[in-house]
This record gives structure tokens, C-alpha cells and sequence, in this order.
């Protein structure tokens, strides 16, 4: 006798495949990266990035209201810092008037409702490429921890709707949540980056912000220290609760594909949405395999998001965004 059901008539063709499709992507999914330098008139492509590119303050506009018209809402913003700014204790990312207040500030003026998150850490302002203060060959968690809450304030007073630490301190969301509500920013939100792996994957993104560690003798290599082990599963639960307990509003996992159990596992366990990033590096391999045919880049593009939010992902930081809704819209 045959089955009574046949999975197949599900498969029949493409109408049918869309009408009861699980995961449906959209451009209210995506987070989108942008670079920010000094400078005027610079859009310059990053070289282990194809087709990405840092942007100066007066060529963002073209750039935002590309978004805006793809209907992608949401900005990440980075910046890249002159070398002779940085310093050990990140004293620029305090600036009132540096680069990322600035940029928060360009954007909101010219996409008011652009939602608009910033990134929260001292690599990019370390002249050693840490994202905490060093002091006797070690980062220092709670001095740290003390700049980038000021450093969030003065992100809060450009305008920033969210921001982002990623940098794997212990504490510094409560510290941080304490800093907002103390200074009147109650509905400013904290997007943390709960579980960050010491991946190998982050390559293109500092060569992006010039902001890889720095080989210096008696100064870590890497960022082992404070990112997650990412042998470790049990430890992302425990470190994406905790932050849910000092105050953070989103949490997000990075990298993505590498880690799409941990997503799923926090996506089941936490009451809060849950962002993941797809990383540079998972952009720099399918780009390159492209290059190459090797792979077929909008199928594989399209597969590896639809993963992402299938795994649980409710934001997705992605530097396909823009590729990926002119794909399907």
C-alpha cells in the first residue's frame, strides 16, 4: 500500500516550495556594517573585502539612503582611527567629537529613523589592538570596564539608539546599563556581544580598521584571554544569561556559521531577541571562492543566511545585506 502522505507534494514546484516555506527572509532581518574613516571624498574598497568599503563622513549619504530605500533600517556602525590617536587607554573613544560621535551623528541627520548601533571596545583606538587597557602584559578588565561605560555615554549623547560592547569584559553591561540610566538615557538599548569566540574568522575585519593586536613582546598575541574558547558551549549559555541579568536588551553570538548549535541553544533558552554576526571572514571565502567558480555566490549567500535565521537568529549583522535584498526584492 503506499503512504498515505508524500513529503514530496510539498516539493512540487516553486509556488508551492514559497507557500509553505519555515524561514522567510526579509530586509527587516539585517544589521548592516559600515566602515567610517577621516577624511573627505573617500570611498575605498577593503581589500579583503570585495565589494565593501570604508566610507568618510560626507559620502555616507549616498550610502544610508541606499539602505533606507532597500528598506534595511538598521546600521552597525565601526571606525577607523588614526594611528597617532591611539594610546593604551583608548583616551579618543571618550572624545565628544571624535569619529564615531561624529558618524552617529551624520547618520541621524540624514535618516532620523535609521536605527543606529554603535560599536563599544578599545581596539580600534589601542595602539596595541586590544580592546582593553594593558598594564604588565594584561588586560585589565575593570579599568577598562570604567572607559567603555563614559565611552557609551558620549555614544548615547551623539544620538545612538543601541550600543554595542564588543569587547568580553566581565561586568560591563551592568556598568554600562548603570552609566545610561544614571545620565538620563533610560531608553537607549544594549546590544552585547554575550558570546564572542576567539575565532580565527575576524581577519578582513581588522585589516578593515587596522585593529589586529600588535606584536609587541610581552604583549598577548591574541585575544584568547577575554574571547570565548570556542571549544566551549555551556560557557556561551552562562555568559549570555548574565549579561541578560545586568541589563542588556539584544544578544548576539559571533562568528555565525561556525556556531549555529549556540544559537539555537540561546535562542531556546533566553527571553530576549537574539542577533548573530556573519563575520568577514565568512564574507572574504565566499567572495573569493566566487572569484574563482568555485561556488555559485548568490545561491550560496542566500543559503548561508536563511541558516543563520533558521538557527534562531533575530537580527542578522551581515555584510550581504545589501546583496541578499536586492536579490529577493
Amino acid at each position: 500500500m503506499y503512504p498515505l502522505r508524500r513529503n514530496r507534494r510539498l516539493r512540487t514546484n516553486e509556488s508551492i516550495r514559497s507557500l509553505v516555506r519555515e524561514t522567510i527572509i526579509s530586509p527587516n532581518d539585517f544589521l548592516v556594517p559600515l566602515f567610517i574613516v577621516e577624511g573627505k571624498g573617500v570611498k575605498e574598497e577593503i581589500p579583503s573585502m570585495p565589494n565593501y568599503y570604508r566610507f568618510s563622513l560626507d559620502l555616507l549619504e549616498h550610502e544610508v539612503k541606499e539602505l533606507w530605500k532597500l528598506g534595511l533600517k538598521s546600521v552597525l556602525l565601526f571606525v577607523k582611527v588614526p594611528d597617532n590617536l591611539k594610546d593604551n587607554r583608548g583616551t579618543e573613544a571618550l572624545n565628544p567629537d571624535g569619529l564615531m560621535q561624529r558618524a552617529t551623528k551624520t547618520v541621524k541627520d540624514i535618516c532620523p529613523d535609521m536605527v543606529v548601533m554603535t560599536d563599544v571596545a578599545l581596539d580600534p583606538y589601542s595602539s596595541f589592538g586590544h580592546d582593553g587597557i594593558i598594564q604588565d602584559g594584561q588586560i585589565i578588565n575593570d579599568d577598562t570596564v570604567d572607559v567603555l561605560a563614559e565611552m557609551s555615554l558620549t555614544h548615547a549623547t551623539a544620538g545612538a539608539d543601541f550600543v554595542a560592547p564588543s569587547d568580553m569584559m566581565d561586568g560591563r553591561i551592568l556598568a554600562i546599563r548603570e552609566a545610561l540610566e544614571d545620565d538620563g538615557f533610560t531608553d537607549i538599548g544594549i546590544m552585547s556581544y554575550s558570546a564572542k569566540y576567539a575565532s580565527s574568522f575576524y581577519g578582513p575585519f581588522r585589516d578593515a580598521l587596522d585593529s589586529a593586536p600588535a606584536d609587541v613582546k610581552n604583549i598577548p598575541k591574541d585575544k584568547k584571554t577575554y574571547q570565548m574558547d570556542f571549544a566551549n558551549r555551556f560557557e556561551a549559555l552562562k555568559e549570555t544569561q548574565m549579561d541578560i541579568d545586568e541589563g542588556a536588551d539584544i544578544v548576539m553570538i559571533k562568528p555565525g556559521l561556525c556556531y549555529l548549535d549556540i544559537v539555537r541553544e540561546i535562542k531556546n533558552e533566553v527571553d530576549v531577541p537574539v542577533a548573530v554576526y556573519q563575520v568577514s571572514g565568512e564574507y572574504a571565502m565566499l567572495k573569493a571562492a566566487a572569484e574563482r567558480g568555485w561556488l555559485d555566490h548568490d545561491a550560496v549567500m542566500l543559503e548561508q543566511i536563511t541558516a543563520i535565521k533558521r538557527a534562531g537568529a533575530d537580527v542578522i549583522a551581515s555584510y550581504f545585506a545589501k546583496d541578499v535584498v536586492k536579490l529577493l526584492y
